[in-house]
């Protein structure tokens, strides 16, 4: 069985890759935007691909066999031209945009064209790396509208995925994923007033994932999960 970890050259998705090489029994794929990442590793099947373009999304699906665990790593936050909005004044429709295509659309289409490739019946987890600040509850700070409303899209995308596989493949524990604050390039700007103890390296994050993942089974299916295993309001 195949594990996919999809956006495998960021920091997040690198650690997946890493840790899952070292650690399970898949064979594993991974993908990636532009370039390779620094380090490959020996045995995974590394693929470029652009995971906003549906017709890429779909052919390389249609390639790879069935699939026990699905990882998408893949996010956007900031670029040289886009950062998070403090107020309207800030709201550009463009980054609108790259904010849902980058966050919450791969996840749909991968849902899509990858449905056929989890009909083995074994139990399975289809995941998603989410953000806490897509908790339409949580919301007490405001700010941040496009990376925000992405990652709530992106976990409306997941809970409703969740209650028509529950029909249609009920072996498939689908669920949103909250890795805590990652020393990665997505979070470099907005650590500085991020306490030492609660800034995690990626290999850290991945670790505590990892355990929620172990942990899932299908009648879990639907829910937001924190690093800590703590389950988070939508």
């Amino acid at each position: 069985m195949k594990a996919l970890v999809v956006g495998g050259s960021g920091g997040i998705g690198s650690a997946f890759v890493s840790y899952l090489h070292k650690h399970a029994a898949y064979d594993i794929i991974s993908t990636y935007n532009q370039r390779l990442p620094d380090n490959t590793l020996s045995g995974v099947n590394y693929h470029q691909l652009d995971i906003t373009n549906e017709q890429s999304v779909e052919s390389f699906c249609d390639s790879i066999d069935e699939v026990g665990l699905f990882i998408n790593a893949a996010g956007f936050l900031h670029s040289d031209e886009f950062s998070p909005e403090k107020s309207t004044r800030h709201i550009n429709k463009a980054y609108f945009i790259e904010s849902m295509m980058v966050n919450a659309l791969p996840t749909l289409l991968f849902s899509r064209f990858l449905a056929t490739k989890f009909r083995h019946k074994q139990p399975a987890v289809f995941a998603t790396v989410s953000a806490r600040v897509g908790s339409i509850e949580e919301n007490y700070l405001g700010g941040w509208y496009s990376y925000r409303a992405s990652k709530a899209a992106l976990n409306q995308v997941l809970k409703t995925l969740a209650i028509e596989w529950r029909r249609n493949l009920p072996n498939v524990c689908v669920a949103a994923l909250h890795p805590g604050t990652t020393d990665t390039a997505l979070s470099k700007p907005f650590q500085k007033n991020v306490p030492e103890d609660q800034l995690f390296s990626a290999d850290q994050s991945v670790a505590y994932m990892m355990k929620v993942i172990d942990k899932l089974e299908p009648e879990l299916s639907g829910r937001f999960w924190s690093f800590d295993s703590t389950q988070l309001p939508w």
